[in-house]
């Protein structure tokens, strides 16, 4: 179902004021008089009681804190009209109504619902994505999550290592990598790992089947040259706190390069795939990010400066007389503006265009951030038409890149 801003018979409208137990929902009419207040518990029967209220009421649009979750779910079943109006937005509406900024579920839900009575012209509905693209999402998220919980893990077991056995810190390139956590399974302390010659070293690593990448007279060097460990009769007991930590990094590992094989194929089989796995320098992981990001709905984007905005790469303008200030802009999707600066950061190494372009701004004296997110906003028109069209990245159709090209030749 769908309503123009200007069809006054839809003008009653309705604001739910999201938590983690109940709801607070508010309903208006047309000059923004209330209706209804009410509570509804966050179960099956206070969802369904919620939307019962609803429609009795006539209510066609819905404002809503968020764009996810079982209420959100519930509305859209029931045909209803979602906008959903951003936290920091709504903090700042309230000085509409009072100059307390108080925080209050009840008054929230009837702002929520007064701001689409008044400002629905400014706002556009829910859009969303298919249930692969929303699979696919939640996929990337997750082996993101457990990304960042390998590093913080990592941190822990390389600082208690500083301590108890500084030397396999920095023997191999990566304290969490499948050699390094099988060395410490086997060497646990400085005692054992004193055992080691060269010889015995490269014995250990042939067995473990280390790529060989540096010589084992070199690892064992640095074993050498490194402070030594504990060796008194508590080492032991710091030996147990080390093998939890590989234990916790092993379980990380696994499961890591689990979700990769799944982003993997569903990447594989979704209709967009041609169109991120195009981009320079994408591959697999980066690609089902900057698709699961921006997502298949292509309402939710009307413009390139729309999708530039929301992923932080447009410049935030602020300007009163003969002041004008450019700044970072704060508020952006913090998961879509990490997935585009991430590929934008890592695409000048396979792209003459973005490589010329990244040069041209380091010369120019920005840090390489700064170069990075203006890099993604160009970056995000490219990707915003391949998109819309449906159509891969083709340098040979992109106009900057030819005009490089042909002044290059």
């Amino acid at each position: 179902m769908s309503v123009t801003p200007m069809d006054a018979s839809a003008r009653v409208c309705a604001g739910v004021d999201w938590a983690k137990d109940d709801h607070a929902v508010c309903i208006i009419d047309v000059d923004g008089e209330v209706l209804d207040r009410f509570m509804v518990d966050h179960t099956a029967a206070g969802l369904k009681r919620l939307i019962a209220r609803l429609l009795k009421a006539g209510v066609v649009e819905v404002g809503i804190e968020r764009g996810d979750g079982p209420v959100v779910e519930a509305l859209l079943a029931a045909e209803l009209v979602v906008l959903v109006i951003a936290p920091n937005q709504l903090k700042n509406l309230r000085s509409r109504y009072g100059s307390a900024g108080n925080k209050d579920d009840r008054h929230d839900a009837y702002v929520l619902a007064d701001v689409i009575r008044t400002d629905r012209r400014r706002l556009t509905p829910l859009t969303r994505s298919t249930p692969a693209t929303i699979a696919l999402r939640s996929t990337v998220r997750a082996r993101r999550d457990l990304v960042e919980h390998r590093v913080a893990a990592a941190n822990q077991l390389r600082a208690h290592l500083q301590i108890v056995f500084p030397g396999i810190v920095g023997l191999f390139a990566a304290i969490d990598s499948q050699v390094s956590l099988a060395f410490l399974e086997r060497f646990t302390t400085q005692g054992k790992a004193d055992w080691l010659s060269p010889d015995r070293l490269a014995a250990w690593l042939s067995k473990v089947g280390y790529s060989g990448r540096v010589a084992p007279e070199v690892l064992h060097q640095r074993l050498l040259t490194a402070p030594r460990g504990t060796t008194h009769s508590d080492a032991e007991a710091h030996a147990t706190v080390t093998l939890a930590f590989v234990a916790v990094l092993h379980g990380l590992n696994t499961q890591i390069a689990a979700l990769a094989e799944v982003i993997a194929e569903q990447l594989e089989v979704h209709p967009d795939a041609h169109i991120v796995t195009s981009l320079p320098r994408a591959g697999t992981l980066r690609a089902a990010r900057l698709l699961a990001e921006i997502g298949d709905a292509r309402g939710r984007f009307p413009t390139p400066a729309s999708l530039a905005c929301l992923a932080g790469a447009a410049p935030s303008t602020r300007q009163s007389g003969r002041s004008r200030i450019v700044t970072f802009r704060w508020g952006a999707d913090k998961n879509l503006r990490d997935a585009v600066c991430d590929f934008a950061g890592d695409s000048w190494r396979a792209n003459a265009w973005a490589d010329a372009r990244y040069r041209e701004l380091r010369a120019a004296g920005k840090s390489h951030p700064h170069s990075e997110r203006i890099l993604a906003r160009s970056w995000a028109h490219i990707i915003w038409r391949c998109w819309q069209d449906h159509t891969p990245y083709d340098p040979a159709r992109h106009g900057a890149h030819q005009r490089l090209t042909k002044k290059a030749a």
